[in-house]
C-alpha cells in the first residue's frame, strides 16, 4: 500500500548523484548575476555605436506580462490535473523569461541605465527594489524546479515551486509595472 505522504527517491535511491547539476546550476546563476551586477553597477552604457536598441523595453514588458500569464495559466493547469498543458506553459514562461533577461542585457550593454524622473518615486524605488532582489533567487530555483520535474522528483519539485511561483509572478508582474513608471 502507498504511504499518504509524498516521498521523492533520493539520488542514492536512484544510483546518482545531483553535485552534477548543482554545480551547473551555481555556475549558470553566479555568471548570469554577475553580468547582470556588471552591466548595471559597474559598466557606464551607451557605448556600442549606432545600434538602437530603444524598442527594447516594451518587448521586454510584453515578455514579463506573458510570463505572468503563462506562470498563472500553468499554476491553474497544475491544480486541474492537466499535466501536459502545465509543462507547455512552464517551458513558454521560462522561455519567456529567458528571452526577457536576453533583451534586458542587451539593451542595458547598448543604451546603460534608465533614470527615473517622475513624481511617483515613494511607490517607484521600493518597487524596483523588491523587484530587483526577489529576481536573484528566480534563476536558480527555476533550474531547480524543471531539474526535480526532470527527474521525477514531484514532492521536491512541489517545494521548491511553492517559493518560486509567488515570487516569478510577483517579478514578472512588476517588471511590467517597472516599464509604465519609466514611461
Amino acid at each position: 500500500m502507498a504511504s499518504a505522504t509524498a516521498h521523492d527517491p533520493s539520488p542514492d535511491e536512484l544510483g546518482g548523484s545531483d553535485r552534477g547539476f548543482f554545480v551547473f546550476n551555481a555556475i549558470v546563476s553566479v555568471v548570469a548575476l554577475s553580468i547582470l551586477a556588471w552591466l548595471l553597477l559597474l559598466r557606464d552604457g551607451g557605448d556600442a555605436g549606432e545600434l538602437d536598441l530603444s524598442f527594447m523595453p516594451a518587448v521586454n514588458a510584453s515578455l514579463n506580462g506573458a510570463a505572468a500569464i503563462m506562470l498563472t495559466a500553468g499554476w491553474i493547469a497544475i491544480r486541474k490535473k492537466r499535466i501536459g498543458l502545465h509543462k507547455r506553459l512552464m517551458v513558454a514562461s521560462f522561455v519567456a523569461s529567458t528571452f526577457f533577461l536576453v533583451g534586458y542585457l542587451a539593451y542595458h550593454y547598448v543604451h546603460g541605465d534608465t533614470k527615473y524622473e517622475g513624481e511617483w518615486g515613494a511607490i517607484y524605488f521600493p518597487l524596483l527594489i523588491s523587484h530587483v532582489l526577489l529576481s536573484i533567487p528566480i534563476v536558480p530555483m527555476a533550474l531547480s524546479a524543471f531539474y526535480f520535474a526532470w527527474k521525477k522528483r514531484f514532492a521536491t519539485h512541489r517545494k521548491v515551486t511553492r517559493i518560486l511561483a509567488p515570487i516569478w509572478v510577483y517579478v514578472s508582474i512588476t517588471g511590467v509595472a517597472v516599464y509604465f513608471f519609466l514611461r
